[in-house]
């Protein structure tokens, strides 16, 4: 499937991206762009992917979609120092890209350190929350305590063990309805995903760590589209 809505008005898509309202909005989590400059300066030499991969997957939501409003969810930046010309480039690419067609909301993650000096000048403010289509938008790494809200920051994903193999791990969105908490997977194509159990121990976002996420959701994002997977706690079961 390529997409399923998980609610009324809230539909998730295999293109990583959550829409809203008909499709009018669309929220996008964790881009870390400069994340291969980061990692240079620590002394790992990475392919230069993680922009281009994300320009060209943002072209085709917006081609596909045609969302009046995007919602960038927090971690735009990877680095946490103050962006370097390259890094800020970037941010500024990406960025002016969708405001180029729509309106562009941006919440600030705790990677975004220093976000608000790299946009100023693109008429755009980075803040810490934003409140749509009856939804509370945040990062994730704080909790506002509203709810419904939809959130970033944990790159949650699943393993699935194999009897044979290594088995098999996806990222994935999690929606625990019962307690009005949607987790988006992340938007950059480095991000290796945070493995979910039902312990709390394995949660980073607070907002997920407080409901009974073992009762969530979980939608895999596979090649062949979104792939339900049933309840988190069902899933420590199944094997392959």
């Amino acid at each position: 499937m390529d997409s399923i809505e998980i609610s009324e008005g809230v539909r998730i898509t295999n293109d990583r991206c959550l829409l809203l309202d008909g499709g009018s909005v669309a929220v996008l989590g964790d881009l870390h762009l400069g994340y291969e400059k980061a990692m240079e300066e620590e002394g790992l030499y990475l392919p230069r992917i993680n922009t281009g991969s994300i320009r060209d997957a943002l072209n085709r939501i917006l081609s596909k979609y045609e969302p009046s409003t995007v919602v960038l969810l927090g971690d735009i930046k990877h680095d946490f120092r103050r962006s370097k010309f390259e890094a800020r480039n970037e941010v500024r690419t990406v960025i002016g890209l969708l405001d180029d067609a729509a309106e562009v909301v941006v919440i600030k993650g705790n990677h975004d350190n220093f976000l608000q000096n790299t946009i100023s000048d693109m008429g755009l403010l980075a803040v810490d929350h934003a409140d749509l289509c009856g939804h509370r938008l945040e990062h994730g790494h704080v909790d506002s305590g509203v709810r419904p809200v939809i959130i970033g920051h944990e790159h949650p994903s699943v393993r699935i063990p194999g009897a044979m193999s290594g088995g098999m791990k996806l990222q994935c969105f999690v929606h625990a309805k019962a307690d009005g908490v949607t987790v988006l997977p992340p938007f950059s194509p480095f991000s290796s995903g945070n493995d979910l159990s039902c312990g709390s121990d394995s949660v980073m976002a607070p907002a997920l760590r407080c409901s009974n996420h073992g009762d969530a959701d979980i939608y895999g994002v596979t090649e062949l589209g979104l792939l339900p997977l049933g309840k988190l706690r069902d899933l420590m079961d199944i094997r392959i």
